[in-house]
């Protein structure tokens, strides 16, 4: 296999980076030093690189962009691999795109073997790196070009740590959001609300099932955003996807709304889930790599404790319900395949239990040898029990 070489790879440049600050690319995150200059070798897909004046939680800056399948080398005039520039701009502290980067080709060559780390690698003189778990490939599967632009909102694919969709932000009477500080971009979601999950004009009955049974409300979204040749719900994965990966990368919280809004509404289906087993079996796949990669930040961005996890866990306890009642046996098997691994690695890691074989009551012993009942008020939740309780209301005729 030959060495790569200048103008033989897709390469980033990132000029004039100042040294110390943090930078990375997709899971590989690393602090500059003088002779960095930019990574080499990056493969096929989607990336993302950011940077951080600091290595503490600063604002985070960073853009996503695409390389794709390298041609044919048997086609003439075959154009070299993709060159990624960006310059620091020590005004706004962040990368940014500049006019013309194949003028900076030639500058490759004298990088190439001091100044240029390459993808993935594990250490570098140039770079103090740290590797991160998780397979990019596997959680960037669904993200497309028009997914990054519609959540970015602009053509560069740049977002922040404080990019903010409108739904999400908190507004402040008698202050602009210059003032407050909130001049980002806007992100765009798919305008998913969960407390209105029934089509206009739904009454009675109708309406009642929409809101126990979020399927019309999911088949309504992926209506509204998917284009002609799409998969069906292609958009609602990629969307899940780039939003975990920019909750995971740049700790961006309107990007967790959106994820958490997604979620919510797919692991509350109950009909789609019968139509649409193979795409609800793909979502949980994606789902478990997200959850197996959710502790890659130090701290984790997501409390997995009880107490932090309880949403989650609560969703996925009520499909894990719903499962065994859309499908008998020997039916649904790719979906409760899914399910299975996703339990098995939440009990692995954290000892969730999504069953509803959980003891709510019983004795327990204590040092001295006396014997108490207690019960966990904490699950009257799962069982539809105390305030939880299903409660009968009877309506007269007006």
């Amino acid at each position: 296999m030959s060495t790569p070489s200048p103008n033989s790879t897709p390469t980033a440049l990132l000029l004039s980076l100042p040294p110390s600050i943090l930078c990375s690319i997709d899971l590989l995150s690393f602090t500059t030093t003088p002779h960095f200059h930019g990574i080499k070798s990056i493969p096929t897909g989607y990336h993302f690189i950011f940077t951080s004046e600091t290595t503490s939680h600063s604002i985070r800056d960073g853009f996503w962009f695409h390389i794709p399948p390298a041609p044919q080398t048997s086609i003439p005039n075959t154009p070299p691999p993709p060159l990624i520039v960006r310059k620091w701009d020590p005004t706004t502290g962040s990368l940014r795109a500049i006019d013309d980067p194949e003028s900076h080709r030639n500058q490759l060559a004298g990088l190439w073997e001091k100044g240029l780390t390459p993808y993935r690698q594990s250490a570098s003189k140039d770079a103090e790196v740290e590797e991160e778990r998780g397979d990019w490939a596997q959680l960037t599967g669904h993200i497309t070009s028009r997914v990054l632009s519609h959540l970015t909102q602009n053509e560069e694919w740049k977002i922040t740590s404080a990019s903010c969709a409108v739904g999400d932000r908190d507004e402040i009477p008698g202050l602009t959001a210059a003032e407050v500080g909130e001049e980002e971009q806007e992100l765009g979601v798919l305008g998913i609300d969960l407390k209105r999950t029934w089509r206009e004009g739904a009454v009675g009955r109708e309406r009642t099932e929409a809101a126990t049974d979020r399927s019309w409300a999911l088949g309504d979204v992926v209506k509204r955003w998917r284009e002609e040749g799409e998969e069906w719900g292609d958009v609602v994965l990629g969307q899940m996807e780039v939003c975990f990966l920019m909750v995971l990368t740049v700790a961006n919280w309107s990007c967790l709304e959106e994820w958490k809004r997604i979620v919510g509404l797919v692991l509350t289906c109950k009909r789609a889930v019968r139509e649409r087993e193979g795409w609800f079996a793909t979502f949980l796949g994606v789902l478990r790599r997200q959850m197996e990669r959710c502790e890659d930040v130090e701290g984790g961005l997501f409390d997995m404790s009880d107490e932090g996890g309880g949403l989650l866990k609560g969703l996925l306890r009520g499909f894990k319900r719903t499962l065994g009642q859309v499908f008998g046996k020997g039916e649904g098997e790719d979906v409760k395949e899914e399910i299975e691994a996703l339990e098995d690695f939440l009990k692995r890691e954290y000892g969730w239990e999504l069953g509803d074989d959980f003891v709510r009551k019983g004795m327990l012993e204590l040092e001295d040898g006396e014997r108490v009942e207690v019960e966990m008020e904490e699950m009257e939740g799962e069982d539809e029990r105390g305030e939880y309780a299903p409660v009968v209301v009877g309506l007269d005729e007006s």
